[in-house]
């Protein structure tokens, strides 16, 4: 029996959530889903800046995990760029935390605390409002 998967910690859920080619019918369309899990990787490491050990830590996953779902989600978007594919972005093994998004910076020695409290909770700050902004419309 294998085992079951471990739920990904979201921070923010798109705004967006369906991407497809201009003019032409979604019913006409190949459609691809990106996991929200997925989604999660590619704002934190492309969008956020984060290394992978950071994103894993702020995804609650280890870090090869965050690079195979890295890559699936690279592997998804591309097939919808190349191929005119439709995105849709939902699903996936998930819990909503708006306070999982990590500092930036690591802990490197005394004095270096106080600045990544500074960044975490802006980080947390932003991720409030932004699903505060969600829950609004």
């Amino acid at each position: 029996m294998t085992r079951p998967c471990k739920k990904r910690r979201v921070c923010v859920s798109p705004g967006v959530t369906v991407y497809k080619p201009a003019g032409i019918p979604g019913r006409s369309l190949e459609w691809v889903t990106l996991a929200l899990d997925e989604y999660e990787a590619v704002r934190l490491l492309d969008h956020e800046g984060l290394d992978q050990q950071a994103a894993a830590e702020a995804m609650g996953v280890s870090r090869p995990t965050v690079t195979r779902i890295y890559a699936e989600a690279r592997k998804t978007i591309a097939a919808m760029l190349v191929l005119g594919n439709a995105l849709r972005i939902e699903g996936g093994p998930i819990v909503h935390d708006p306070a999982a998004t990590p500092c930036k910076r690591r802990q490197r020695g005394p004095g270096h605390g106080s600045a990544c409290r500074r960044t975490r909770n802006r980080a947390q700050q932003k991720c409030q409002a932004a699903t505060e902004g969600l829950q609004d419309d």
